[in-house]
């Protein structure tokens, strides 16, 4: 896993270096199309394996998007950069990694996920009618920290709020979601 985050803070940065002459003389959402599309789609790819990654990989990730905020937004480096990300309504790092594990998980319970994720993890209700929640992970998951997709979507989807859980489209529970997050 380390090898991926190094190679994603190695890109981010040489794109931010590629980046920083442009972006001052672009209009805004020139710019913030710019940084999306080269610095917040490598911090998303594959994000939802990241999920239970060590602190100090966390940091790593989470230092590539402060950059791009700062470049994004023109703050120093000295300026706290959480209400930067607040205005810019950028979730942190470690969020984004919850939020895309969540929506993989409104879909399995929607049935909109590809099979090999469904299989994965099974409605409870398939296995027992007594409860609606999303069920995969054992208590030996839970208690050893499993990273897994099988231990780790279920245990973060039963933690979010029953009528979150229960949205009736998946663009309402994104936005309720990163509502939620934020």
């Amino acid at each position: 896993m380390s090898d991926h985050v190094a190679a994603v803070c190695r890109s981010g940065y040489y794109q931010l270096r590629q980046l920083r002459p442009t972006v001052k003389s672009l209009p805004v959402d020139a710019a913030r199309t710019l940084i999306q599309a080269f610095i917040s789609n490598r911090l998303d790819y594959c994000n939802a394996a990241l999920c239970g990654i060590t602190d100090t990989l966390l940091r790593k990730l989470q230092s590539v998007q402060n950059a791009a905020a700062r470049l994004f937004t023109q703050t120093g480096r000295r300026e706290h950069i959480t209400p930067v990300l607040r205005q810019l309504h950028w979730l942190p790092v470690s969020r984004r990694i919850d939020f895309k594990l969540a929506v993989l998980m409104y879909q399995i319970s929607r049935g909109l996920a590809p099979t090999y994720l469904q299989d994965r993890c099974r409605l409870a209700s398939e296995v027992s009618s007594q409860c609606s929640d999303v069920r995969g992970a054992t208590h030996e998951d839970e208690t050893t920290g499993d990273r897994r997709f099988a231990a780790a979507g279920p245990r973060l989807w039963n933690s979010l709020p029953g009528p979150l859980r229960q949205s009736e489209t998946l663009t309402t529970f994104e936005r309720q979601l990163k509502t939620f997050f934020d």
